[in-house]
């Protein structure tokens, strides 16, 4: 009942709310899915957050906007961030051959005459391929991987490397196919780590994560509290857990975080730069990194840049949905991520689970996130008129 003595309405906010605790509350049953954690972003600022099921389904711990999980590709964004810092440090080039840099060659041996930028592995057009019988090596379950980052690239390019093969390569001419290559972006995170003297952990601890005020955030199990971090899980009818690991090539989708601090993250690229008065990177920095580098001058051979189908890139910075969304997703056991804004940069949706599922679950962990988006797009507009009264 209201003070008055009335029927007691609920707010606009409530049945915002409302709506989406229902439909989510749904799909997680339908989809299978263990936990989930959401964040709404309009004109820069958080406008809703919340987690749903449980980060540790045997032991009943709940999922919440703070708990911790690995985030897979997602974290490619965190490596073009330390990037675009070391190019305004003036310690790289993005367009400068990556030998230059590097204790170790890397050549295409069907071109070997032309040079592979940063720029090209940033966008994923050097012609670095993933070889599946060697990146499946890079998963250690059970802890982080006992592989250093250097030896495992050194093997993998180096010729005389027990990695090495001339199919790591397309046969493409670098700068001119779009092959999607973890692998090329662990090479710009080692690279990052050469020319800045310093482990891309501890890089961007004291560029990112401490001046955002990351505190759940790190890319290692063994910086992270294990109590705060998520159970994984394969949902295959039932949802099976899985141990915790890590990955060799961690700059390709190490990172582990909260849905609440990847907010802060967020809004700090699609802010210029800055997150409540701290600039993690100058704006032109920023410009150059969600900037799309495909023109139509200058892309690769295989992909269109507008219409259907219609993909582009930035510095580690992708598009979906025929590049009307930009950010990135990310996919590994027991790990599906969206961080997704619209080109203006005025809406954002961010959208954890802690399980794997086949195609036909995936549909529903999507329907969370364009139940998500069309609220942000709602909730949009009625700021904008709230601002213009």
């Amino acid at each position: 009942m209201s003070s008055d003595g009335g029927v007691k309405t609920r707010t606009q906010s409530e049945d915002v709310n409302a709506q989406i605790d229902s439909i989510v509350g749904q799909r997680i049953k339908e989809g299978g899915m263990v936990g989930v954690g959401g964040a709404i972003i309009v004109n820069k600022k958080v406008v809703w957050m919340k987690g749903y099921g449980f980060a540790d389904k045997e032991r009943a711990i709940a999922f919440t906007p703070d708990t911790i999980m690995n985030i897979g590709s997602i974290s490619k964004t965190f490596t073009g961030v330390a990037l675009m810092r070391a190019v305004q440090e003036g310690k790289v080039s993005l367009d400068e051959n990556i030998n230059s840099y590097l204790p170790f060659k890397v050549i295409n041996p069907h071109h070997p005459s032309e040079p592979i930028t940063l720029r090209q592995l940033a966008t994923h057009t050097s012609g670095i391929t993933d070889r599946p019988s060697v990146y499946e090596r890079v998963y250690h379950f059970g802890g982080d991987s006992p592989e250093a980052l250097g030896e495992f690239l050194r093997g993998y390019f180096a010729r005389n490397g027990k990695y090495y093969s001339s199919d790591n390569f397309l046969k493409a001419k670098p700068g001119t196919s779009r092959e999607y290559s973890n692998i090329g972006a662990a090479l710009a995170g080692y690279i990052v780590e050469v020319v800045v003297g310093e482990k891309l952990n501890t890089y961007t601890k004291r560029h990112i994560f401490a001046p955002l005020r990351m505190k759940n955030s790190g890319w290692f199990l063994s910086e992270i509290l294990p109590a705060k971090h998520a159970r994984l899980y394969v949902s295959q009818g039932l949802r099976i857990p899985i141990p915790q690991y890590g990955i060799t090539t961690y700059p390709e989708g190490g990172v582990r975080t909260s849905v609440s601090d990847l907010s802060k993250f967020f809004i700090a690229l699609l802010n210029d730069g800055k997150y409540e008065g701290t600039r993690m990177l100058e704006q032109k920095s920023v410009d150059e990194m969600l900037r799309f580098q495909y023109t139509s001058a200058n892309k690769p051979d295989n992909v269109n840049i507008q219409g259907e189908d219609s993909v582009n890139s930035g510095i580690f910075w992708a598009t979906k949905h025929d590049t009307t969304r930009i950010g990135h997703n990310g996919s590994d056991p027991g790990v599906r991520t969206i961080m997704l804004a619209d080109p203006n940069k005025e809406i954002g949706v961010i959208l954890f689970t802690n399980t794997s599922m086949h195609d036909e679950e995936s549909g529903h962990f999507y329907n969370i996130f364009e139940t998500l988006w069309k609220h942000a797009v709602q909730m949009k507009i009625q700021a904008d008129k709230a601002a213009k009264q």
